[in-house]
C-alpha cells in the first residue's frame, strides 16, 4: 500500500494535467506572461508559490473552524501576505539580483487567483493533510506551465538556458549560429508567453478530448 491513497494522490496529479490551474482553470496568467522570459525566474517563482500555497493551505485549514465567515477573506490575505514577505526577504538575502528581476511579481503572489481560490474552495472545508496535498498539487501544476513556457522563451529568444549558452555563441557564430540561426527576439516579449500557453492548451486538449468544451 502506498503512502498516499488514490484519492490523495489525485489531489496532486489532477492539477498537473487534467485540471491545471493555468491551462484549464485559466488562473495565474499574469505571472505566466511577466516572468517567464528567463527559466531561472520561472523556477524561483514556481518554488515560491509552492511554499506559499502549500503552507498557506495548511494554516487556513487549521484555522477554518475559528475564522468568522465575514472576515475570512481578510484572514486569508494576512496569511498569504505573511508568507510572501518571508519569500521576499529570503530572495533578497540569498538571491538579490534575482529578487530585483522578479521585483513586484513576488508581491503579486498575494493576489494570485490560484492561491486565494484554493484557500476558499478547499482549505476552508478540508483537513490540514488534504489541504497540504491540494496546495502542493496546484502549485506544481502552476509551476510546471511556468517552467515549460520559460524554457522555450529563453531557449528560442536568447539561445540560453539558466544563463548558459546552449545553441552556441551568436557573436562568434558558433553552434547553430554558424549555419545562419538567429535568436527570435519576439519570444522575449510578454505576448509570446500567451501564445506558448495557447499552444500548450491546444496540445493538452488534442490529447484529451474530454477537456474540449462544447460550443
Amino acid at each position: 500500500m502506498g503512502i498516499l491513497s488514490k484519492k490523495d494522490a489525485g489531489l496532486i496529479k489532477d492539477p498537473l494535467f487534467d485540471n491545471n490551474p493555468i491551462t484549464i482553470q485559466v488562473l495565474g496568467i499574469c505571472s505566466a506572461l511577466a516572468i517567464t522570459a528567463e527559466l531561472k525566474a520561472s523556477i524561483v517563482m514556481s518554488i515560491s508559490v509552492i511554499f506559499v500555497l502549500g503552507l498557506g493551505n495548511v494554516v487556513i485549514s487549521l484555522m477554518r473552524n475559528i475564522i468568522p465567515s465575514k472576515i475570512r477573506i481578510i484572514v486569508q490575505l494576512i496569511v498569504v501576505a505573511t508568507l510572501v514577505i518571508i519569500v521576499d526577504l529570503v530572495l533578497k538575502a540569498f538571491a538579490y539580483e534575482l529578487s530585483k528581476t522578479l521585483s513586484v511579481f513576488v508581491g503579486l503572489i498575494i493576489t494570485n487567483c490560484i492561491i486565494m481560490g484554493r484557500f476558499e474552495a478547499f482549505a476552508l472545508g478540508n483537513g490540514p493533510w488534504k489541504s497540504f496535498l491540494d496546495g502542493i498539487g496546484n502549485a506544481l501544476g502552476y509551476g510546471l506551465i511556468l517552467v515549460i513556457v520559460g524554457f522555450f522563451r529563453e531557449l528560442l529568444g536568447s539561445g540560453t538556458l539558466l544563463g548558459f549558452k546552449v545553441l552556441g555563441d551568436p557573436i562568434e557564430k558558433t553552434g547553430l549560429y554558424s549555419i545562419g540561426y538567429e535568436n527570435n527576439g519576439f519570444m522575449l516579449l510578454s505576448p509570446m508567453a500567451l501564445i506558448v500557453v495557447g499552444i500548450i492548451i491546444w496540445v493538452q486538449r488534442s490529447k484529451n478530448k474530454t477537456l474540449i468544451e462544447e460550443a
